[in-house]
């Protein structure tokens, strides 16, 4: 009885005095039309007139990229790994073992190569396209009677762009112009449409990380899938709970420039290293955005801030 006592008064009294729980007792019935209409009108505050110049100007960089890298594509070949993401640009990879692979296979092994394509550098990343922001949320029933666009391009369109039937099929057309201007490109026309296509790629860059500013968008905390809205959407697509019978619901945080676009890293030879780059000078090599190194290759100057991750200065590998 002394030991109940004696923990009540100096165990429970203080956890009372420092945490105080309250009881909820409004009545959401009460509250849902509130909250409903409160959501409408915010809507009608949007799109921003402002942030439309920066909505119409991603859409041009976009294109103008996605045209760049496929005439780029022509002059350097990508190769990627068979069994993992690991993109190198060059006719032939490198020896360097960080092939993560399927379940089955050993970790850290090198890679098997095979011809790339532009999806490997400009990797789509794709939502549904939402008539309005304030719309219901889309139901795991109703996830095949919506659209699937781009998530760059619904996050414009929610921003005021006009959307047309270029943008959503801007790789097929831009792959198509490639092939035909390819064969009678110089050095110097070669090395403008690099530059053309790195300034795009900043331009796109910056411009959805401005419209993110404005615009919410989500991403799965588990998965890359993006949705750009007030909320995410109930669909169960996630399937990171292998315990489920069936896949799960997503976990839904503040999406970010990186998972809109994404920069799809890769190893960079620079002019000291090897023809081939070796495992053991892993730690002397660069790195550099799938696209900037693209774009180097084809006499651009990459901006200043990759520097530190490309090693520019830095020392070779090891000679063996």
């Amino acid at each position: 009885m002394a030991l109940r006592k004696f923990v009540w008064h100096h165990v429970f009294k203080d956890l009372n005095r420092q945490y105080r729980f309250y009881s909820w007792k409004a009545d959401m019935k009460k509250l849902r039309p509130m909250i409903l209409k409160r959501i409408e009108n915010r809507a009608k505050d949007y799109p921003i007139q402002a942030m439309i110049p920066v909505a119409n100007d991603v859409l041009k960089a976009r294109t103008f990229l996605i045209q760049g890298v496929s005439t780029l594509l022509k002059f350097f070949p990508i190769v990627t790994c068979k069994f993992c993401p690991e993109v190198y640009i060059g006719e032939e990879g490198h020896l360097i073992q960080t092939c993560h692979g399927f379940k089955c296979r050993a970790k850290n092994t090198t890679h098997e190569w095979i011809n790339g394509s532009i999806n490997d550098l400009i990797v789509p990343v794709q939502s549904f396209h939402l008539q309005k922001m304030s719309q219901n949320v889309i139901t795991h029933n109703q996830r095949f009677d919506f659209d699937r666009v781009p998530a760059v391009v619904e996050l414009c369109s929610q921003a005021g762009a006009d959307i047309t039937c270029q943008n959503l099929q801007v790789i097929a057309e831009g792959e198509n112009n490639g092939a035909e201007e390819a064969e009678s490109l110089s050095s110097t026309d070669l090395c403008s449409i690099a530059n053309r296509t790195i300034r795009a790629w900043e331009t796109l860059r910056n411009g959805v990380e401005k419209l993110l500013f404005v615009y919410p968008a989500k991403v799965c905390k588990y998965c890359s899938e993006v949705h750009v809205g007030p909320s995410g959407h109930k669909a169960r697509l996630c399937g990171v709970f292998k315990f489920e019978s069936f896949r799960g619901s997503h976990l839904w945080k503040k999406a970010e420039v990186d998972d809109l676009v994404p920069p799809r890293i890769v190893w960079r030879r620079r002019p000291q290293d090897p023809p081939v780059l070796l495992n053991e000078g892993r730690d002397f090599y660069g790195h550099a955005p799938a696209v900037v190194d693209l774009c180097t290759k084809g006499g651009a100057i990459a901006p200043s801030k990759y520097y530190c991750m490309m090693k520019v200065q830095g020392l070779s590998g090891p000679v063996l």
